[in-house]
């Protein structure tokens, strides 16, 4: 246990030794803890509703898509935030034009095309730097 002065609050300030005044602010001490426990409840109440819990969980996977697709990004000195309008402006012709599975089929060949691209740029390397 901490050696405590009989004068030292809750917060380490120092109380009166007056026990009117004592009293008060041991009064207001406890309107504070009281008004702090309440909100705790109040704060875990309205977190653990299936719509908030929900809405945190997307929050959560949205940043870490995010920061995932900027660490991608960082080589080419672009970001996510610069590229954002310009894939807007794509997805809204592919909407407007009704070409979605074209799209679709167009973004499968593109990956699988830097997939390739990739696996063959890594076997280059391996073979080089085993000779």
């Amino acid at each position: 246990m901490h050696k405590h002065d009989e004068t030292t609050g809750l917060a380490g300030h120092q109380h009166s030794l007056d026990p009117a005044k004592r009293k008060q602010e041991l009064l207001r001490e406890g309107e504070f803890f009281r008004a702090g426990v309440a909100h705790a409840k109040a704060s875990i109440q309205h977190g653990i509703k299936p719509e908030v819990m929900l809405r945190s969980a997307f929050d959560h996977t949205t940043v870490a898509l995010r920061t995932r697709a900027d660490a991608l990004l960082k080589p080419t000195g672009t970001n996510v935030s610069m590229l954002l309008p310009y894939a807007m402006t794509a997805v809204n012709f592919v909407r407007q034009r009704r070409m979605g599975k074209q799209a679709a089929g167009a973004a499968v060949g593109v990956g699988i095309l830097g997939w390739y691209l990739n696996r063959r740029r890594t076997r280059k390397a391996k073979a080089a730097k085993e000779a």
